[in-house]
């Protein structure tokens, strides 16, 4: 799949994301009970940066099960605002204690602590009311419960709850996969899942739907792994080596650069695979699929060995 049909496709929708985004925030400033320090905080935690790998995913999806993506659009800054949260809350000193993202200072940096706390919650919340009011009421149900499974203590909470528990006896690749599985791919596979329900695509699909974002959420996890243990500064947008410092649980730490590329190369054939049934509308997701492995190899593993 040529980088030049996702690069295509991100150029025409991320604009269109972040001019929704713009809109949905701008409502809250402009609401008289809304405190315009919070409204500030929560601009300045999603606004600022970022790839909108979530959105475009589930627009993504809702191509591949034919529907038009300009009615999701609103549905699919959902989860945007739900990543912009968890990154909010990520980088507290309770958590871990980040002082820079996107190559600028972390929200509660700049905001102070309290705000920065408030400004997550309020993001977190306001998801749910957008995704809410921009669903078909019949489809409302399952949109909200998705992303709340997901989101929540059996998806992206869990997984942070796992992760920052002290490390006590050696970890298994079976007990990080279940970290990341929760932690990062829920959301991914919410992602998906969303654009397959904003598609009114049957069960088959949605569930062929949600397996890929499973296996793709995986795999972009271990690819971030890999550059925080090479030290991509520049990729990541932050200090490298945070993993390694609070001795986190990580595939680079368990299997090495070697067996780590093994198992994402192994995920994004499972990735593909899931997407064989779903027809040329599915191009974008096969991109997708095709971006993190370019990631893949652009890795150095010399910078640590292998």
């Amino acid at each position: 799949m040529s980088p030049g049909v996702l690069e295509g496709y991100r150029r025409i929708w991320q604009p269109r994301i972040d001019r929704a985004l713009e809109g949905i925030l701008e409502e809250l400033e402009c609401d008289p009970d809304v405190l315009p320090g919070l409204s500030a905080a929560m601009k300045y935690a999603v606004l600022e940066g970022g790839k909108r790998l979530r959105p475009l995913l589930a627009l993504s999806a809702l191509r591949a099960a034919g529907g038009e993506e300009e009615r999701g659009l609103a549905a699919a800054c959902s989860l945007e605002l739900v990543h912009a949260y968890s990154l909010v809350h990520d980088d507290l000193p309770a958590m871990d204690n980040d002082d820079f993202r996107r190559g600028k200072p972390t929200c509660h940096k700049r905001f102070g602590e309290a705000l920065a706390i408030l400004a997550g919650d309020g993001l977190l919340t306001h998801a749910f009311c957008v995704l809410a009011r921009s669903m078909a009421p019949e489809r409302v149900g399952q949109g909200v419960l998705l992303l709340a499974r997901c989101a929540g203590p059996q998806g992206m909470v869990g997984g942070q709850a796992y992760d920052i528990q002290p490390v006590e006896e050696a970890p298994t690749l079976n007990q990080v996969a279940r970290i990341h599985r929760l932690k990062t791919a829920a959301l991914i596979e919410a992602s998906v899942g969303l654009g397959g329900l904003l598609a009114a695509a049957s069960p088959e699909v949605l569930r062929h739907l949600q397996l890929y974002g499973r296996a793709l959420g995986l795999a972009y996890q271990i690819v971030d792994d890999l550059l925080d243990w090479t030290g991509a500064d520049q990729t990541l947008g932050r200090p490298s080596g945070a993993d390694e410092s609070k001795n986190r649980r990580t595939y680079p730490r368990l299997a090495g650069y070697q067996g780590s590329r093994k198992q994402v190369l192994s995920l994004l054939v499972q990735a593909r695979d899931e997407l064989c049934g779903l027809g040329p509308q599915a191009d974008i997701l096969l991109a997708l699929a095709s971006f993190v492995q370019q990631r893949l190899e652009e890795i150095d593993p010399g910078k640590r060995g292998s």
